[in-house]
């Protein structure tokens, strides 16, 4: 089992949870305090734009976690949507956790590759949106997550890379 989820089942009121496809885990314009620990299935984090377009930010499948850390860290309101793209189970616990007295170095050590994996991830997100092409962009996406494409549309893909479903098939078409 899994260091977090050893932690989770027995210092937390964290709550194991079957999900349904599109079943909706965060809405958007409320303060977070929880994170989803995916321990089968697909989940994604994404904003809705003024306009009604998506803009997926991050996908999480097992083994990942889903947060609005903004929100979460500075106790605002949350401006992603979290739902689930496949049926599974996740863990949903409160980060609050993570800064109480109950959690000792050496269950924060335990856990370090965990939320080192999550910062690191997000960061590379950032860099590639800012500085690689979109061809790049799906290239790393593919070596990332090389088990979803295959489980979510091509217009979601597209929607994360930050281009149009056309751009993506004309990539594709490219590769």
């Amino acid at each position: 089992m899994d260091s977090l989820l050893e932690i989770l089942s027995v210092d937390t009121e964290a709550v194991t949870k079957t999900i349904k496809k599109k079943e909706i885990l965060q809405k958007q314009g409320i303060v977070s305090k929880n994170a989803f620990y995916v321990k089968k299935g697909l989940i994604r984090s994404y904003s809705i734009d003024e306009k009604g377009k998506e803009h997926i930010f991050m996908f999480g499948s097992e083994g990942w976690i889903i947060a609005d850390l903004e929100s979460n860290v500075f106790n605002r309101p949350t401006e992603l949507y979290i739902d689930c793209i496949e049926d599974g189970e996740i863990v949903s616990f409160s980060l609050e956790y993570f800064n109480s007295e109950n959690l000792s170095i050496e269950k924060l050590r335990k856990n370090s590759k965990l939320l080192t994996r999550r910062i690191g991830s997000l960061q590379r997100r950032v860099i590639q949106l800012m500085s690689s092409s979109a061809k790049e962009r799906y290239k790393i996406f593919i070596e990332t997550y090389p088990h979803i494409p295959k489980r979510i549309p091509q217009k979601m893909i597209a929607s994360y890379l930050g281009i149009t479903p056309e751009a993506l098939s004309k990539i594709r078409g490219q590769l």
